[in-house]
């Protein structure tokens, strides 16, 4: 194998790639990005066995051939290149060594077959659509932040994908919960996607598909079956694997009978928060909100460290009470908002909240609930 090509395609190419790649490996070829050089391109491959991603990219070949490498050491030798340079890779049959050379600089690294990298295969996806690429945008960065991170219930730790049904119409939406919170969001139901099951689609495949969005334009072509997940980006191609486990019933969270509404401006309500919870509990974080007519007072005491708070002006009409919530949720909540409020639903001091976006360039596809806490 022989390939000349240029270092900042190589390297967007190898930072698509190598961040699939776990940093400690039991299996050595798990560590190593496959390349595979045809005629005119090149394939690099990478995979932890669940999630696999291949990326294609234009190489002046002068001798197809394939091999593997370290794919955080190829990652960063070509990113401390110059940039501009030409980068020529080439195997040597007698060493089974790879040289990577550009300008002065040269590189001897170790090498193993081809034939020892993993191929996973995606098998029958029957249930293919096509989403924009901001949709698809829209639908992570609106809910991920609510996938949990507690391994033991392991069926949390990703995002429900799954075919509503609506009063109008089918909807694609997206679930995320960690117990505290959820994150609801719909779009339109593409052509091909109302039959589909309902996937969890891993955190990790979330955040890889995520980082390739920034780079694509037009539609991501999406493929589902039970047990696998296929994201095409043009040159990018991710497969994962879903996780096996059921979602639980989302809907019987939601509360339906919240009849206490409070809007308050979303970016100043934002910053309140994180101002006051600078003096919060690192453990409970807990930011205490008393609400009456026509305002919002932000309260938080720590023992250790001191008090603080901060008034707001509020739309709300009845009789006051105080909730408590979770410092960081509520502002995980508000930064995935974009309207220009928020309009949280009430009950009472001890019920699940529903928050929505608001005012102008309000969303309506987003709906979330957090839960109160003691405070």
């Amino acid at each position: 194998m022989k390939i000349t090509l240029e270092r900042s395609a190589l390297l967007k190419s190898l930072n698509h790639v190598q961040s699939v790649v776990e940093r400690r490996n039991t299996i050595p070829i798990l560590s190593n990005v496959l390349l595979d050089a045809t005629k005119g391109s090149l394939s690099l491959t990478a995979t932890d066995l669940d999630i696999e991603i291949v990326e294609s990219l234009a190489a002046d070949v002068a001798r197809p051939g394939a091999t593997t490498a370290s794919a955080h050491m190829l990652y960063d030798i070509v990113r401390k290149l110059p940039d501009g340079a030409q980068v020529q890779i080439e195997l040597m049959g007698e060493s089974g060594r790879i040289t990577l050379s550009a300008g002065r600089s040269r590189f001897q690294l170790g090498a193993l077959p081809r034939e020892d990298f993993p191929a996973m295969t995606a098998g029958s996806l029957p249930h293919a659509f096509a989403v924009p690429a901001s949709d698809l945008k829209r639908l992570i960065d609106k809910t991920r932040f609510a996938i949990s991170n507690e391994e033991t219930r392991y069926y949390l730790n990703g995002i429900y994908l799954h075919a509503a049904k609506g009063k109008d119409a089918v909807t694609l939406r997206a679930v995320a919960t960690d117990g505290h919170r959820l994150a609801r969001f719909d779009l339109p139901a593409p052509a091909g996607s109302e039959a589909m099951p309902g996937v969890i689609v891993p955190r990790k495949t979330v955040a890889e598909v995520r980082k390739l969005i920034d780079d694509a334009d037009g539609e991501v072509e999406i493929a589902v079956s039970d047990t696998k997940i296929r994201f095409a980006f043009g040159d990018a191609v991710v497969t994962s694997k879903l996780i096996d486990g059921t979602f639980p019933d989302y809907q019987r969270v939601i509360p339906t009978g919240n009849d206490k509404p409070l809007f308050v401006d979303r970016a100043a309500f934002q910053e309140a928060v994180d101002r006051v919870s600078t003096v919060a509990s690192d453990r409970t974080r807990a930011v205490k909100m008393t609400i009456e007519d026509g305002k919002v007072t932000l309260n938080v005491v720590n023992p250790e460290q001191g008090s603080a708070s901060e008034e707001l002006v509020a739309d709300f009409s009845g009789d006051g009470f105080d909730i408590g919530f979770n410092a960081r949720y509520l502002m995980d909540i508000t930064a995935a908002l974009n309207g220009d409020q928020a309009q949280f639903l009430f009950a009472d001091a001890g019920s699940p909240t529903i928050v929505r976006d608001a005012g102008e360039k309000a969303d309506p596809a987003t709906l979330y609930v957090i839960m109160p806490m003691r405070v």
